[in-house]
């Protein structure tokens, strides 16, 4: 699928690779000017941001990496890495220090990456100039949020370990559930899916899921714990937060949670829209983006 003219046609992009302790940490960097970071989560890929940099490239750099054991980065084994939070920022990191960015960055976010990208602007807030927010969080659980089942089935037992692994059932879950105004047509969720195309290639999607940090006993709770505390540092960044209502994880209790931290924030919501929101609404939130930047563009000191 990967090889083919249409996903060539959906994914018209050159691959560029950092080299992490031996593995290939893929990424895209299209275009110049102002800085645009875009990180992915569970379990999509930079695919999902495909339309995002076709819209933005022209005016903007923006930079979308894959995150190890998804998209076309490395698929390791746990001997070769810890799959976990704390990875992930640092791999982040090692990232943008190579390109030796010289301007602030606006940081999008989705999912998983919403926790890697917020931990990342935790370390270097000087660095963060304006925040696009979708279906994400930066925080615990909130306390009206009911840890969803199909996740529990998933991180705590060995049936949806086997579900997760040996049929890419979340991958498949989430390109079918992902988008609720229009589902996916059947060529794209297989291109979101093909990454994990098997059993190896898809423990990535499963140590996503068994990292969750529910209590602090598991790993990666301190983390969210220090970046959760630290938000209020970002409170006076520009902020647009599109968002779909019907996300059966990241639903309105995460929305409200973000409209309480972050009042300022241009918030736009769709009802009748899903996980995926850059597929499901993209012919509002992509204009909506633009003109997001447009309004809200770099002065010469954040340059």
């Amino acid at each position: 699928m990967l090889e083919t003219p249409q996903f060539k046609s959906e994914y018209p992009f050159k691959s560029n690779y950092l080299d992490l302790n031996g593995l290939k940490y893929h990424y895209l960097d299209e275009g110049k000017g102002d800085p645009v970071v875009m990180v992915h989560g569970n379990p999509s890929w930079s695919f999902y941001y495909r339309n995002l940099v076709r819209e933005l490239r022209s005016d903007y750099r923006v930079i979308v990496p894959d995150h190890i054991g998804c998209g076309l980065s490395d698929k390791p084994v746990d001997s070769q890495y810890t799959f976990s939070l704390q990875q992930r920022v640092d791999d982040l990191d090692a990232l943008l220090t190579s390109l030796k960015l010289k301007r602030k960055i606006t940081l999008v976010v989705h999912d998983w990456g919403g926790m890697i990208g917020m931990a990342w602007a935790a370390r270097h807030p000087e660095k963060v100039a304006r925040l696009v927010i979708l279906n994400t969080a930066a925080f615990h659980l909130p306390a009206a949020k009911k840890f969803p089942y199909a996740l529990k089935l998933c991180r705590d037992t060995q049936l949806g370990s086997f579900l997760v692994q040996g049929f890419n059932a979340f991958a498949r879950g989430a390109a079918w559930v992902g988008c609720k105004r229009q589902r996916l047509k059947p060529e794209l969720r297989k291109m979101y899916c093909s990454p994990y195309d098997n059993w190896q290639h898809r423990v990535a999607t499963l140590r996503f899921i068994q990292d969750i940090p529910l209590s602090p006993d598991d790993r990666g709770y301190d983390l969210i714990s220090e970046v959760e505390a630290g938000l209020d540092q970002f409170n006076k960044l520009p902020m647009i937060i599109c968002w779909g209502e019907l996300d059966f994880v990241f639903d309105i209790v995460f929305l409200a949670e973000w409209q309480k931290r972050f009042p300022q924030a241009k918030v736009h919501s769709f009802t009748d829209c899903g996980h995926y929101i850059l597929e499901d609404a993209k012919e509002e939130v992509l204009p909506l983006i633009r003109k997001f930047l447009h309004d809200n563009r770099l002065s010469t000191t954040d340059r």
